[in-house]
């Protein structure tokens, strides 16, 4: 399975690298929204783990829904990975197309969980 990982404070992106890679996961880890709709559009993914706040043109909310758009991503489950735990950002995270929200800090042990039942079809 492969995960683009999109998070634009390198410690946090390195975390959540190594967290998935340890579960012996393919990753690709990006800074911005441009470079993630690069990636995704020139090389298949199974899974985006997506920040809302990222530097440049496209903020999480703009990617979420340029995947959306795209018939060849439409279907690639978005999880947020996100500070912004307001009722609006959410509102605006499921309007874009999110699968699922997890708030910074989050539990790692949650997100395995949630993307090993996307993978293996449980739940």
């Amino acid at each position: 399975m492969r995960i683009l990982v999109v998070e634009d404070q390198d410690s946090i992106r390195r975390m959540i690298e190594a967290l998935v890679q340890a579960r012996g996961y393919e990753v690709t880890a990006v800074s911005s929204g441009a470079k993630a709709l690069d990636v995704i559009l020139t090389a298949p993914h199974d899974l985006v783990l997506l920040d809302l706040m990222l530097p440049g043109q496209y903020d999480g909310f703009e990617v979420c829904r340029r995947l959306r758009a795209d018939p060849s991503t439409r279907a690639i489950p978005v999880f947020i990975i996100s500070a912004m735990d307001d009722p609006e950002s959410r509102r605006k995270a499921t309007e874009a197309g999110a699968n699922a929200f997890y708030t910074k800090p989050f539990s790692p042990i949650a997100l395995l969980k949630e993307i090993e039942r996307l993978t293996t079809g449980k739940g």
